[in-house]
């Protein structure tokens, strides 16, 4: 009997660095696109973080016949009105750098109490052979700091002051972010969904 698997659908490496740590010990074989040698982007035409988490996972799923999980994340800042939000990705061209200057301007004049944040997940997992999909939230809770700190994680990490951890996202080691991440909390409950 083959060992059954589990497509993550997502080319972004510190995604799937941090979904394959969070899942290590369910008892499926994580894939990703570059080993189906899928290189073209699902385009995530969707009006929400579930319907963009839901259209990548139906769209990798049926073009590989596996069971798919796919996320789609972002940083929701109440000052900008849920800004950048299902945008967070593509707020403007370049890198994270850039985003995270974008971002820092436009809450230049923004008092340190009006800067709440958070970090929110949609994971969707996509059966082809029941054609069902669940969806499970994650949201982390913070503020945007008025500079970057900290060399690790990914994306708006480094000017993410995340309450539960004391210090921005960067600042945390991998294994601390993953204890609390949106990301972890959405995971936890797709692992107790696949392993009862």
């Amino acid at each position: 009997m083959t060992e059954r698997r589990l497509l993550i659908a997502t080319r972004n490496l510190g995604k799937i660095q941090e979904i394959k740590a969070i899942l290590k010990d369910i008892p499926l074989q994580l894939k990703t696109l570059n080993d189906f040698g899928i290189v073209s982007d699902i385009f995530e035409a969707g009006k929400s973080f579930a319907e963009n988490a839901e259209l990548k996972a139906k769209t990798a799923g049926e073009e590989t016949g596996l069971l798919t999980l796919a996320e789609d994340s972002g940083l929701e800042v109440d000052a900008l009105d849920g800004r950048p939000g299902i945008y967070s990705a593509r707020y403007t061209e370049g890198s994270d750098s850039d985003r995270i200057n974008k971002l820092l301007k436009e809450l230049d004049s923004v008092p340190k109490e009006k800067r709440t944040a958070r970090f929110r997940t949609i994971v969707a997992l996509y059966d082809p052979n029941s054609k069902k999909i669940h969806t499970f939230e994650g949201v982390s809770e913070g503020y945007i700091t008025d500079d970057p700190k900290g060399i690790n994680g990914f994306g708006y990490d480094p000017v993410f002051f995340n309450f539960d951890l004391g210090k921005t996202n960067a600042e945390a080691s991998f294994e601390e972010k993953n204890k609390v991440s949106h990301r972890f909390r959405s995971l936890s409950k797709l692992k107790i969904f696949l392993t009862t």
